[in-house]
């Protein structure tokens, strides 16, 4: 007798949701991916029981379950984010569940309110960590260390230029194709019409970001490669794919460039992780790239609307979104700041009666109009 592995009732409905969240919510396939995986593993919790009969019950002892359950990688107890995570993909599930023909007189809306995570919990989830990301001196010690003599090696040390030249995540970097920048103009233009892939199918044009002129050497010398030594047009992929081939050896070995896009990113990352083993430093995946080119932004903008450009050149419609996701001050420069402040006199030095400044008003005019913009994105 084998265990049941699925029920065909509750596999119609998933199918049916799984379409609504493409088709109505347009979410990514990556996320779909894991709300079917999440959706399957209730399932095999509760026996494979049809939908119609979910009770609330059955999200507290599920609730339960993933509080003591381990990560199968690498076994240490799941953390709180995915946990949350999981238990708001289910109410979600069960949530419109309720209100589909067939499960209303059913399915109960109010018991999905069980799969609510514990508040303790639910703020450990949420909690903001630490982001770790290279340095601009780590990035340079990087593309130092790599080698540069292969067509493939050079394509490698240019990824890595190029991801700080224009902030693009791993995905958009794997399929862009040389019509999509221009040296010249030192423009980048992410078009998802023309197969590239960005987040949410967004379209970012955007600008070399002020990194140094060394690293953008790199990057411009490589497209020129492509463009006059191979005689590649603008349909060809910015960074191909290595050709594979059967060599002398009688074994799969790399053979130079392959005129064609990569299908994912996952190369991307690999080239990430060998570059900065190589170079001794701990590994930093493409994304963290984005943190080093928020966090300079910080420092190097002066005045609110070089932010906003700075901010709308990483593809974000709010600088918020900049500084919450990307921007956090790193703790020991956080401790540094503080420290500054407490040897500079701190709230006792605020107090001393200081000058009265005198704005002129046209500057003043200028100021509130910055901040009134700024308010502005961030209601948005």
């Amino acid at each position: 007798m084998h265990a049941r592995k699925f029920n065909p009732g509750n596999e119609r409905i998933k199918h049916r949701y799984l379409g609504f969240l493409t088709d109505a919510k347009q979410l990514s396939p990556g996320t779909m991916d894991q709300v079917a995986a999440t959706l399957c593993d209730f399932e095999a919790a509760t026996g494979f029981k049809d939908f119609r009969l979910f009770r609330s019950e059955m999200a507290q002892s599920y609730k339960r379950r993933l509080n003591e359950a381990s990560n199968p990688k690498n076994r240490p107890p799941l953390s709180k984010a995915t946990i949350g995570s999981r238990l708001a993909c289910l109410k979600a599930f069960f949530q419109w569940l309720s209100m589909q023909p067939g499960f209303k007189s059913r399915v109960n809306y109010s018991d999905a309110d069980y799969f609510n995570q514990a508040g303790t919990d639910a703020r450990m989830a949420k909690a903001a960590r630490e982001k770790h990301a290279p340095s601009i001196e780590q990035i340079r010690h990087v593309l130092k260390c790599m080698p540069n003599s292969t067509d493939v090696e050079r394509r490698d040390r240019a990824i890595i230029a190029f991801s700080l030249v224009s902030g693009a995540r791993d995905n958009a970097i794997a399929s862009l194709s040389l019509r999509h920048v221009d040296p010249d103009r030192r423009r980048i233009t992410q078009d998802p019409r023309d197969g590239v892939r960005t987040k949410n199918a967004k379209v970012i044009v955007s600008t070399f970001f002020p990194v140094g002129s060394d690293i953008e050497a790199i990057v411009t010398d490589w497209i020129e490669f492509l463009r006059t030594e191979r005689l590649w047009g603008p349909d060809d992929p910015l960074f191909p794919r290595t050709k594979v081939e059967i060599g002398p050896s009688r074994h799969f070995e790399n053979s130079g460039l392959d005129r064609q896009h990569w299908k994912s990113a996952a190369a991307v990352r690999a080239i990430f992780k060998k570059a900065f083993e190589r170079a001794g430093l701990p590994y930093f995946n493409p994304h963290a790239i984005r943190s080093t080119l928020a966090m300079l932004g910080e420092t190097t903008c002066e005045t609110p609307e070089q932010f906003k450009a700075w901010s709308q050149n990483l593809g974000h419609e709010q600088v918020l979104t900049t500084l919450t996701s990307y921007g956090q001050v790193a703790q020991h420069r956080q401790d540094e700041i503080l420290t500054e402040m407490a040897k500079a006199g701190g709230v006792a030095a605020a107090t001393v009666e200081r000058p009265l400044i005198v704005v002129e008003p046209e500057r003043l005019d200028k100021l509130e109009r910055m901040i009134a913009e700024l308010g502005g994105t961030r209601t948005s």
